[in-house]
């Protein structure tokens, strides 16, 4: 394969799997902050 055609196709590659793993670390992040939201509410309602 000629490497002018190989390196848009590893561009396009690796920009998938940074969106990939960014959208993976901001559904994690918004995942712990709503437990800890709950965590707060259950603590609070059990005063």
């Amino acid at each position: 394969m000629d490497t002018n055609r190989l390196l848009p196709i590893l561009g396009i590659a690796a920009f998938g799997l940074l969106t990939i793993v960014t959208l993976g670390i901001i559904y994690l992040t918004l995942s712990g902050w709503r437990d800890r939201q709950r965590r707060e509410q259950d603590r609070r309602a059990s005063r």
